[in-house]
C-alpha cells in the first residue's frame, strides 16, 4: 500500500523532503491492528458453530423422527403413521382377522402407474384426517400372483374391509372420480360396533392364495377345502403355467 510520506526521515541531516511528480491519491484508511485481531476471533468462532450438530427433529404428535421425503419414491412419500406397506399375502391374511371393527382400505398401486401417482397425495391426506382407518398399500409389481389370486385387473384399485362385514366394497377410481372413494370412506368409516369378529379375504381368495403357495393350507377355514385346493393348483398350473401374470392383462388408468 502506498502512504504518503512528510517527515521522520533524514537525509543529509535535513528532515524536509520533498516529492515531485508524486501522483495524487485519495487517502486511505488502514485497520490498527486490534481490529484485524477482532476479525480474526469472529472466524474462528464462525468456524466452530459451523461444525456443531443440530439435534433430529420430531414429530410433536407421534414422537418419531421426521423423515426428509429427498430421495424418497413418489409412492413412499406422504405417509401417514396408518399407511402400512404390505410386504407379502400372509402378512395381508393375519392383518384383516386381527384389525377389530377398524375399517381397513387395501390400496392397490403400480410404481409405473401415473393414475396411481397422481392419486397418492389426495389419498395420503385422506389417511391423515381418518387415522382410526388403516391403509395398507399393495405393490403389484411387487405381488403379481397375489393380485391375480385376489382378481385385482385394473390399476388404482381399492378394497374396503370393515369387521364382520368382511369385504365392504371394491373399485377404482382416479382423481377426476376421486368422489367415489371419498363416499366409501364417509359410509363404512363411521363408528359402529361390529357383532362378530373380524371376516378379512374370502374363502374363495384364501383358496387362491393357498393354491400358489403364497399362505399356509392351515388358513383356509374348512380343512375339507384341502382336495380343492390340489384341484385348483392342477387346473391353474395347466392352463395358466403356474399362475404365470401378463403385464398386458393389467388396465392402468
Amino acid at each position: 500500500m502506498y502512504c504518503p510520506l512528510k517527515t521522520g526521515f533524514s537525509v543529509n541531516g535535513s528532515t524536509d523532503i520533498t516529492f515531485k511528480n508524486r501522483a495524487k491519491l485519495p487517502p486511505r484508511v488502514c485497520a490498527p491492528i486490534d481490529t484485524l485481531q477482532f476479525k480474526e476471533s469472529n472466524f474462528t468462532d464462525f468456524w466452530t458453530k459451523n461444525l456443531e450438530i443440530a439435534p433430529p427433529k420430531f414429530d410433536p404428535i407421534t414422537a418419531q423422527p421426521l423423515v426428509s421425503n429427498k430421495g424418497l419414491k413418489w409412492w413412499e412419500k406422504s405417509l401417514q403413521t396408518n399407511m402400512i406397506e404390505i410386504q407379502s399375502a400372509q402378512q395381508l391374511v393375519d392383518f384383516l382377522p386381527n384389525a377389530g371393527d377398524k375399517l381397513v382400505v387395501l390400496d392397490f398401486y403400480s410404481p409405473g402407474c401415473g393414475g396411481c401417482k397422481s392419486l397418492h397425495p389426495k389419498i395420503s391426506q385422506l389417511a391423515e384426517t381418518n387415522p382410526n382407518a388403516q391403509f395398507l398399500k399393495i405393490n403389484y409389481d411387487q405381488h403379481k400372483a397375489m393380485c391375480y389370486a385376489l382378481n385385482v385387473h385394473v390399476l388404482p384399485f381399492f378394497r374396503f374391509y370393515r369387521g364382520a362385514e368382511g369385504k365392504a366394497c371394491s373399485f377404482s377410481c382416479t382423481n377426476a372420480t376421486i368422489k367415489k372413494f371419498k363416499d366409501a370412506l364417509a359410509k363404512h368409516g363411521t363408528d359402529r360396533c361390529s357383532l362378530g369378529p373380524a371376516k378379512g379375504l374370502d374363502e374363495s381368495e384364501l383358496l387362491a392364495l393357498a393354491s400358489i403357495g403364497l399362505i399356509s393350507k392351515d388358513f383356509v377355514p374348512n380343512s375339507a377345502n384341502n382336495d380343492r385346493i390340489e384341484d385348483l393348483v392342477t387346473k391353474e398350473n395347466a392352463v395358466s403355467g403356474a399362475f404365470s401374470i401378463d403385464d398386458n392383462a393389467m388396465v392402468m388408468a
